[in-house]
């Protein structure tokens, strides 16, 4: 019998000063068995940096040929494709010709190293690349709880996140820009 994934439930209010975007964000999100509370965290807070309207998030992991998060036209185009973790390049050029435009954000301890094995390769490539810093998205995967208020606040390169039991904030460098 296969696991199932666990439902998460999160009501965000969001401020991006970078954007001049302001929402609410009545958000489900299905943890897949096999992904940690950091990369699903990695996923929230990517989807409140693209935060747009049509932006949904995906089968994901369980689908391997579509992107964690995605928006696509009234003509089912692909106007933007999300990734997060580390992908293979092959993956990403696939993406490219896919999506009218892609970003990729990683998030754990060991992105340093594939961002430094894969980045020449991926400079070929139209792709915005960002690292969330990892310790950060840990203290942020350890306040999560089944259903939850959050207040995100992104400014620069940083987002405060505020919940009932915590705060924290999380920092990201863009590795890629086009």
């Amino acid at each position: 019998m296969a696991l199932k994934p666990t439902i998460y439930k999160f009501t965000i209010s969001l401020s991006d000063i970078n954007r001049n975007h302001y929402d609410t964000l009545n958000l489900t999100v299905a943890q897949h068995p096999s992904e940690n509370p950091e990369r699903m965290m990695a996923r929230v807070m990517a989807y409140c940096l693209n935060a747009q309207e049509s932006l949904t998030f995906t089968k994901g992991l369980s689908e391997p040929d579509v992107p964690d998060i995605w928006v696509r036209t009234l003509d089912d185009q692909v106007a933007l494709w999300i990734d997060v973790g580390e992908p293979a390049v092959e993956r990403i050029k696939k993406a490219t010709r896919l999506a009218k435009e892609v970003r990729v954000y990683s998030f754990n301890p060991k992105s340093e190293v594939w961002w430094d094995q894969f980045r020449t390769k991926f400079a070929a490539l139209p792709v915005d690349v960002f690292r969330f810093d990892a310790d950060a998205i840990g203290r942020l995967a350890g306040l999560v709880q089944r259903t939850m208020n959050l207040s995100v606040t992104i400014t620069g390169d940083s987002a405060f996140v505020a919940t009932e039991d915590g705060e924290c904030e999380l920092e990201w460098v863009a590795l890629q820009t086009v």
